[in-house]
């Protein structure tokens, strides 16, 4: 009896932990009058929300019901506006990458703006806690007159709680092409001891949180000294630095801060001034 419950809590041992998957995907059309939901679906712990909004934009709330991501889970998500749409997809709150027993987490990230729409990819911030493996994907396609936005921050872990990070996989690739055409490529890896990796000027000197805002649409080059009037009360800063350059019709600006927090009220000043609106009310929670 004693070798069989030893053998039966072996087996429990060795068993697979199960694991979270979601999928989401949301569809938006414009009816000559404004832009309605035309699609949705949503399976496991993927889900989006479509909250009551004002000013005509529809925003499309993420939601992981699972409460984040471990080695191991996957997630997959699309967003698409259909022609002379505007849609804004954003998250209800910071996405969380917690420590794994084994396994990457990942996210796959599908998008996609018709001719003559304007899609936004304003989500909240990634955490990176002690440990987490992550790896994340970007695909979007553009009609040649279409207009993208989107933001991605990552934090790496929070300091207000004393946490410190030693080491994380994390892996960020961002492939956006209009008309089929490759106009934006950027990839993001940090694997091992994170303390050695940024400490150096080339990566984000010792900054423990960081963003990109890339907008992709035809008069980027032309908003270029927007972008820099909004970044003005960073580019000197101790607490946060950034950056903006454009080419080809394509704008991108980099951020990098002590900790999340600043990184986080920097974004909202510099996104509610470039953007001339308002954030979605989530970004207030």
């Amino acid at each position: 009896m004693f070798d069989a419950a030893v053998t039966q809590t072996s087996q429990a041992e060795a068993a697979p932990m199960q694991r979270a998957l979601g999928e989401a995907c949301v569809t938006f059309k414009h009816d000559g009058s404004k832009t309605r939901l035309d699609d949705l679906y949503q399976c496991g712990s993927a889900k989006f929300r479509l909250p009551i909004v004002y000013d005509g934009i529809p925003v499309a709330v993420l939601i992981n019901t699972a409460g984040g991501i471990t080695g191991g889970d996957i997630y997959k998500y699309d967003a698409r506006v259909a022609s002379n749409g505007h849609a804004i997809v954003t998250s209800q709150a910071a996405e969380r990458a917690y420590r794994r027993s084994g396994g990457i987490g990942k996210i796959a990230v599908t998008l996609s703006a018709g001719e003559g729409a304007t899609l936004e990819w304003l989500p909240q911030e990634t955490i990176l806690f002690n440990a987490s493996a992550l790896h994340r994907s970007m695909t979007v396609d553009l009609d040649e007159t279409a207009r993208y936005m989107a933001l991605e921050s990552v934090v790496l872990g929070r300091t207000a709680m004393g946490e410190t990070i030693d080491t994380v996989s994390f892996r960020d690739s961002w492939r956006i092409r209009r008309n089929g055409k490759l106009i934006f490529a950027d990839d993001v890896r940090l694997e091992g001891d994170t303390k050695d990796i940024l400490k150096g000027t080339a990566t984000t000197g010792g900054g423990l949180a960081f963003a990109t805002l890339v907008e992709c649409a035809a008069d980027a080059d032309n908003r270029l000294e927007l972008a820099r009037q909004a970044l003005e009360p960073f580019t000197h800063g101790t607490n946060v630095r950034a950056a903006a350059s454009s080419w080809n019709g394509v704008l991108v600006a980099r951020f990098v801060a002590t900790d999340g927090r600043a990184l986080r009220d920097a974004l909202m000043i510099f996104l509610e001034t470039y953007r001339s609106a308002p954030l979605p009310r989530v970004w207030h929670c």
